[in-house]
């Protein structure tokens, strides 16, 4: 049974094991490496009639970065990347919500990486919602933001023998969220 999108309105927590935070970043000029952040905890409000009055806040544990390479992750949580042990969380807190269509929506927030906080667009989809078998309503958006890393402060990078470098300075933010409502 699903319910309209007014009936949606009220808190909500991510389900970290339906939840996947992840990232794409372009590696030595000619393939992807692909990523995800397996610890976070989010909440929202949605309103389901007024989606400008919605809010949400996400807090990453960068410890949690997985490429499927440990060596390359153990990189990552360095300085030259993310610096783990001085800034161990990626937060995102929204400053507005605006729809762009009746599933679509356009969250804008402050995203924080090592320290620097610069406002992010993220162009979400709403896909729909369920009452998963323990009576939970649950509610699934999709979503993805392309970043400069040099902006916040990951400018880590080696010159290539035939010219560019190894890591691009521009990075894809997925989102595929699962979120419960409280009761």
């Amino acid at each position: 049974m699903t319910v309209s999108i007014p009936e949606l309105t009220g808190d909500y927590v991510l389900d970290p094991a339906h939840t996947r935070i992840g990232f794409v970043a372009r590696h030595a000029m000619v393939t992807k490496v692909r990523g995800a952040f397996h610890q976070f905890e989010g909440t929202a409000h949605l309103d389901g009639t007024d989606p400008a009055r919605s809010s949400a806040q996400v807090v990453v544990k960068v410890e949690s970065i997985d490429t499927g390479v440990e060596q390359r992750d153990q990189h990552l949580r360095t300085n030259d990347f993310l610096d783990a042990p001085n800034f161990p969380d990626i937060t995102f807190r929204t400053t507005s919500v605006e729809p762009s269509s009746h599933t679509e929506y356009r969250v804008t927030g402050d995203l924080t990486v090592k320290d620097t906080t610069r406002p992010v667009t993220i162009d979400f989809e709403y896909t729909g919602n369920a009452v998963d078998p323990y009576g939970n309503l649950r509610v699934g958006f999709e979503g993805a933001v392309t970043i400069s890393r040099k902006e916040f402060g990951v400018t880590w990078n080696a010159a290539l023998e035939g010219g560019g470098v190894l890591v691009g300075d521009k990075v894809v933010l997925e989102f595929d969220i699962s979120a419960i409502k409280q009761k």
